[in-house]
């Protein structure tokens, strides 16, 4: 889904008593945890770059941004964020930097830029400085920290009562309060619009009068509210795989994510009904996936990626279909399932949802979602199951339990964008986690300023997916030749 980048779920393991939720938010998003940041102390509004503390990588250059840890008092607490650069390969033909924005949320963009760097195009790490960063309270920025044995003590989001509901609430004042006690004053200032200010002043502290800004997935709701809180100052933005924050109640946020989900399997069928490299091609495929799932249930299918430990259902929905579907991979998501059908049993037994990925207050500062009883709560499950009827108990649900009863500093409402120049919003039509119709709300939001730009395939990203893509972006990053409206460009083998 939106908290994503890359949307593996693995299993927490806590770090003595404290884990940093900050870097465990990858965990979300099946990205490593950011490399370590050897960098200078920094002055206010200053970043005094020094090698990042990467063997692997030495190209890349790191720093410290100095912030006001609550942009409303900005002579209150200050925090340091994380930030990582990889100067333009050919000097001579530079524009400038190019901000990007992680997704997640939890993504270091730290560790995009350090380790990562192939994810840009040729040409616009040619001709741009790629500056990433950390967003507070992950990695490098002052990163949540919580409990560990608290965390793993996380109620599942398979609700069975009333009793179940009251206890989740319980538990997660619990978690908030020992999250907060750990991390500091941060922890609640932790959303967007506070980022969207952090950006601005990494925008001056990079020298850059107006900001080339590339956000992808969690990371396009930091770009959309920077261009409605500085409009004047957006030099180029990119919107990459978007995520709606107009969407106004929780049952239209589940019911939307349960629709794009469902769509990808969908398209994970057909694909296999013609392909020649599908691993169950000739089979029933819903058929053996619905016999998987009832194995999961039941506690009799092992974890390929852990021996001897049980997957359960929601495993299977969000650690093997829904990390296949962000790659579009699904000639290996055939192979995987085919694989997991032809595996021997385990003795059955109960499996417990619980510890699949720990508390996210990024999201929960940025979402209002509120479920008044179980009763509700059960109606939005069972609406999320006829939604996507092959994937039951999606990471959202999980996400929606985990932010009962917090409160939203920056709850959804609608784009008033006035003044900014155009905007770039790429999505691909199948997009598991971000479906196409946000991406096209959020154009409309941003009226005159949106312009769409259409991948016909699928998976969670596309703007290096194929030349017309990648073309149509690098000319209007570099150029801000901004694409003609309505176009699209055509999907490309996976």
């Amino acid at each position: 889904m939106p908290f994503s980048g890359r949307s593996a779920v693995r299993r927490i393991t806590a770090r003595s008593t404290t884990t940093a939720v900050g870097a465990a938010m990858a965990v979300v998003t099946g990205l490593a945890a950011a490399p370590a940041v050897q960098a200078s102390p920094s002055a206010t509004g200053a970043l005094r770059w020094a090698p990042c503390d990467d063997p692997v990588k030495p190209e890349a250059e790191c720093a410290a941004l100095s912030v006001p840890v609550d942009w409303s008092h900005p002579d209150g607490p200050r925090l340091d964020l994380a930030v990582a650069r990889r100067k333009a390969t050919d000097p001579g033909a530079r524009v400038g930097s190019m901000v990007f924005g992680p997704g997640g949320p939890g993504d270091s963009g730290v560790e995009m830029v350090v380790r990562r760097i192939s994810r840009f195009s040729p040409e616009v790490r040619r001709r741009f400085d790629i500056v990433g960063f950390d967003p507070r309270g992950v990695g490098g920025s002052n990163p949540v920290s919580c409990s560990g044995d608290l965390l793993a003590g996380r109620p599942s989001p398979e609700l069975d009562s009333q009793a179940d509901f009251d206890a989740t609430m319980a538990y997660n004042r619990r978690l908030r309060a020992d999250c907060r006690a750990r991390t500091g004053p941060v922890f609640d200032h932790l959303d967007t619009a506070q980022t969207v200010r952090d950006l601005d002043a990494l925008r001056a502290a990079l020298g850059e009068r107006r900001l080339t800004f590339h956000g992808s997935s969690y990371g396009t709701l930091l770009g959309a509210q920077y261009a409605e809180t500085y409009p004047r100052r957006v030099r180029a933005i990119v919107l990459e795989s978007v995520m709606d924050h107009s969407v106004p109640t929780t049952r239209d946020f589940l019911r939307s994510e349960a629709a794009t989900a469902e769509d990808s399997f969908q398209e994970f069928v057909k694909w296999c009904d013609g392909a020649a490299d599908c691993a169950l091609r000739d089979r029933d495929v819903r058929a053996v996936w619905q016999r998987l799932l009832a194995r999961a249930a039941r506690g009799e299918l092992e974890d390929p990626a852990e021996p001897g430990a049980r997957l359960s259902s929601s495993d299977l929905v969000n650690k093997i279909a829904f990390r296949k579907f962000y790659e579009a991979d699904y000639a290996g998501l055939a192979t995987a399932i085919a694989g997991l059908d032809a595996s021997r049993p385990l003795p059955a037994s109960s499996t417990s949802t619980a510890p699949l990925h720990p508390a996210t207050p990024v999201f929960c500062s940025d979402w209002h979602l509120p479920v008044r009883d179980y009763q509700e709560y059960a109606s939005l499950v069972t609406m999320m199951n006829r939604t996507a009827p092959d994937l039951p108990y999606l990471l959202p649900i999980h996400m929606t339990a985990a932010c009962l009863g917090a409160p939203a500093a920056n709850p959804q409402h609608r784009l008033a964008v006035h003044g900014a120049p155009p905007i770039l919003v790429s999505n691909a039509l199948h997009d598991p986690a971000t479906g196409y119709p946000w991406a096209v709300s959020v154009a409309r939001q941003l009226g005159r300023s949106g312009v769409l730009l259409t991948y016909e395939g699928q998976g969670h990203g596309s703007v290096t997916s194929g030349p017309c893509m990648e073309d149509a972006v690098d000319s209007y990053l570099t150029d801000l030749e901004v694409p003609p409206r309505g176009t699209s460009c055509p999907a490309v083998p996976s």
